[in-house]
């Protein structure tokens, strides 16, 4: 019996970014795509993903807020969330890792490290899953 491919979830409003990082289907993850905070919401309630990747500059609810909602319900709490952005690091990014999120991502992001990253938080063992920061 064939196992069945990690779910990840990406909110991403940028249409060229999302094509882009849609190449983690042909490395045999099920990508869900969201371009808003509230589709992110909505998506994760009903496929419980294994990952969830937020962009920080989104139209409507901007990627902390999304991060802050996403990680308050309790089926997404021990999923790893990353923030993709392409700011440096600021006020934002600092909010977003007390918020829940476990890494960010700075944009462009490379194949060869995104394909790591992925690997850390979705292989089999990966003891990720549930997040050690210190509160």
């Amino acid at each position: 019996m064939a196992k069945s491919a990690k779910k990840i979830l990406l909110l991403e409003d940028n249409d060229d970014v999302r094509k882009l990082l849609t190449f983690m289907k042909r490395l045999g993850y099920k990508v869900f795509e969201a371009a808003t905070g509230l589709e992110a919401i909505d998506l994760a309630s009903r496929v419980q993903p294994d990952l969830i990747m937020v962009d920080l500059r989104l139209p409507e609810m901007n990627g902390v807020e999304a991060t802050v909602r996403l990680k308050a319900n309790p089926s997404n709490r021990d999923t790893p969330l990353l923030v993709i952005t392409a700011s440096g690091a600021g006020i934002d990014t600092r909010r977003a890792l007390d918020a829940g999120a476990a890494e960010i991502l700075h944009k462009p992001i490379d194949v060869t490290t995104l394909s790591s990253v992925l690997r850390r938080y979705l292989s089999p063992r990966s003891t990720t899953r549930r997040s050690t920061r210190k509160k």
